[in-house]
């Protein structure tokens, strides 16, 4: 059951381009954008964003399944029409890419979550509003219109119908589930560089803040001043805990036995846009479909839950092939605009982008992402000229080789 929805609902190209402050136009690619959230944020705060499960072998996948491979261009193509808008369960989108979930980005900039979803719907592009956000769902999408929510499942069907319930009531329509997380993975990456849910009060901790002022400053200490001590918003109907709680834990348990039929119950009672997050099999694929999913997401979660799981550039084409008609998108590990075109060739339709905007709205706010967006934008449109296509959709496996790396 797809939403439509009307294209003016949101921006369908990017706006006019504003003057940069100086410290922001440094920063030329996405990847200079960590480097600059590493000096700005607590050595905690910035080891979640930045870490991933275990021995970092999805992590380090996730970003070597590009270089696998390369470009076969076209040239004497008229290019001089090109244009990335994309349509996407209704809505045109200025790019064929948009903001992933990030868990309490409200810890990394001040109101993070309402910072990235108004400089995406500004930018034209569609955010996903996280299940473990700080800032309540309500409060985000007043301030954006058009943001999709992402759920993490209670662990019984009266909190599920609930949840999905507030969501309808507080105006989205398109719920993404993720369903990659029946228990919580071993992030040894965390606990070394002390960070811990629930986030324990500690000398160190202290000290880690200390010494990143901008950010106790400006984004702590203001969240405490302006709003108290942050709650996880939105795994419940009702609010959750306090970040410092014990009772945190609770809110992350009981979801081993989450299966298929938890789809169907929601697909029953959501009215809009379900999308399935985490897939990597095509028979999982192929269920997603046949439970009334209206898309999926091929996602290993940025490396953070399964070592060692497949990446999902590399399990596209299979999982594509299983969707049959259904929209399939593609995250993890995505930072130059010629991976967001290698994916749409693999049979992506649309691909998201997380941990990089994180970093933006730590390093620059509502202005760094928007920057951080226009960049990505501006590479898949260079990508697009040298390609010698006009449009997303003449991004096709012709267009690629197979690289024959060490790796493989």
């Amino acid at each position: 059951m797809t939403s439509l929805l009307p294209s003016a609902t949101l921006p369908s190209a990017a706006p006019a381009t504003r003057p940069l402050p100086r410290a922001l136009a440094r920063l030329l690619s996405l990847d200079d954008f960590e480097a600059a959230a590493r000096r700005r944020l607590p050595r905690p705060i910035f080891g979640y964003v930045a870490g991933a499960a275990e021995d970092n072998q999805s992590l380090h996948s996730n970003r070597q399944a590009f270089a696998r491979y390369a470009f076969a261009p076209r040239v004497l193509v008229d290019v001089s029409r090109r244009s990335q808008q994309t349509e996407l369960f209704g809505r045109r989108y200025a790019s064929p890419f948009g903001i992933a979930p990030m868990g309490i980005s409200a810890l990394s900039a001040y109101r993070g979550d309402i910072v990235l979803a108004r400089a995406a719907r500004e930018q034209g592009i569609p955010a996903i509003l996280s299940g473990t956000s700080l800032i309540p769902l309500e409060d985000v999408i007043r301030e954006a219109p058009g943001t999709w929510f992402q759920a993490y499942l209670p662990g019984d069907p009266q909190r599920i119908d609930a949840l999905v319930e507030r969501a309808r009531r507080a105006g989205y329509e398109t719920l993404v589930l993720t369903v990659d997380i029946p228990v919580s993975a071993n992030r040894e990456n965390n606990v070394r560089t002390g960070f811990s849910t629930p986030l324990k009060p500690s000398l160190r901790l202290a000290w880690d803040g200390m010494t990143r002022p901008r950010w106790l400053a400006g984004t702590f200490l203001r969240t405490l001043l302006s709003h108290g001590m942050p709650h996880f918003e939105n795994s419940f109907a009702t609010r959750g805990a306090p970040i410092v709680s014990a009772s945190v834990l609770r809110d992350f348990t009981a979801r081993d036995h989450l299966d298929w039929e938890h789809v169907a119950r929601i697909r029953r009672q959501w009215p809009g846009t379900l999308i399935i997050k985490g897939i990597l099999h095509p028979q999982d694929a192929a269920l997603a479909r046949r439970h009334g999913a209206d898309g999926i997401i091929v996602s290993n979660h940025g490396g953070r839950q399964l070592d060692g799981a497949i990446s999902p550039l590399r399990a596209l084409p299979g999982v594509a092939e299983a969707a049959g008609g259904m929209t399939v998108m593609m995250d993890s590990g995505v930072r130059r605009g010629g991976d967001v075109l290698k994916a749409l060739a693999l049979g992506a339709r649309f691909v998201f982008v997380g941990r990089p905007f994180n970093y933006a709205a730590a390093v620059g706010a509502e202005a760094g992402v928007s920057h951080a967006i226009g960049l990505l934008r501006a590479e898949v449109d260079r990508n697009m000229a040298m390609l010698g296509i006009n449009d997303p959709r003449e991004m096709n496996a012709d267009l690629l080789a197979r690289e024959a790396l060490p790796a493989d």
